[in-house]
């Protein structure tokens, strides 16, 4: 890729993956507008993730470092089981379980089937009414101290819907918990440290893979610059998000996600854009 074509990508890698819009969507999209006319591929798009969430862990560091330091305690008995911190602690676990097993169990899919942009294009007008109904009619009563066990696993399965591109890892957990009645400050924090685990553990893999395959070597630097990018960036789009869903609702959000859907079907029915792109691997 041309270094021009790494800033763009590490740009939209920061701006939409706190968003409920979909990065990998709009990675995959924006990709076949750049020079080279390439899909930046998944194993692109999960290491660049690392700088997202780095921007988180930078964040939200008071908080993680409170939940990870009362879990541990809960285990000694140090810190009562029921401290809503070390609760905190076990519902990251057990949502992150559904990601994690799905993700391994699909990889194939995930980076050949799932990036048809046919497929991209109806998730992102799907999951964009859903969310828009989820959001309007949502009770807002619930605080992140009423999330459960139950609860907890089905964040985790809304999370794993984030593998196919367009909908959204934030988009499908913010829908379910709207659903749910939490409110969206406490939805949208929740569905952060939520990713953390499963976004780390899956940029990693995909580092060391590329690495173990040979690839890495060649488009290291490319990926480290698009996810320093990505990382600056994400961080100003946390602080905005946050300050945004005091007041803001998840409105604006379903009108690009719908009108976004239904300009790539109108490209791809032209023939202006192909379905399926060539991956970018070295």
């Amino acid at each position: 890729m041309h270094i021009f074509e790494v800033i763009i990508l590490g740009l939209v890698q920061g701006l939409t993956e706190f968003l409920p819009i979909s990065s990998s969507a709009h990675l995959r999209i924006v990709g076949e507008f750049l020079p080279s006319r390439t899909d930046p591929g998944a194993t692109f798009t999960a290491i660049t993730q690392i700088g997202t969430e780095l921007a988180v862990l930078l964040y939200f560091r008071k908080k993680i470092a409170r939940v990870i330091s009362r879990w541990f305690l809960s285990l000694t008995g140090r810190v009562p089981r029921n401290d809503p911190d070390a609760r905190m602690g076990w519902y990251i676990i057990i949502g992150t379980l559904p990601i994690a097993a799905l993700g391994f169990l699909l990889q194939s899919l995930i980076r050949d089937n799932f990036r048809s942009l046919w497929i991209t294009a109806i998730v992102l007008i799907v999951f964009g009414i859903l969310l828009g109904v989820a959001d309007h009619y949502g009770k807002r009563r619930r605080e992140l101290e009423d999330l459960n066990v139950g609860h907890g696993f089905a964040f985790g399965f809304a999370q794993a819907l984030a593998l196919v591109p367009g909908v959204s890892r934030s988009g499908a957990t913010t829908t379910l918990g709207r659903a749910l009645g939490y409110k969206r400050t406490a939805v949208a924090e929740y569905s952060f440290l939520l990713a953390v685990p499963a976004v780390f553990a899956s940029g990693f893999y995909e580092l060391y893979k590329s690495f173990d395959e040979g690839t890495g070597p060649y488009n290291l630097g490319e990926t480290a610059l698009a996810t320093v990018i990505a990382f600056v960036v994400g961080y100003v789009v946390i602080a905005f998000l946050m300050q945004y869903l005091k007041k803001g609702s998840f409105l604006p959000f379903v009108i690009y996600r719908v009108a976004l859907g239904l300009l790539i079907i109108v490209l791809l029915s032209l023939g202006v854009i192909p379905a399926v792109s060539t991956v970018i691997t070295s």
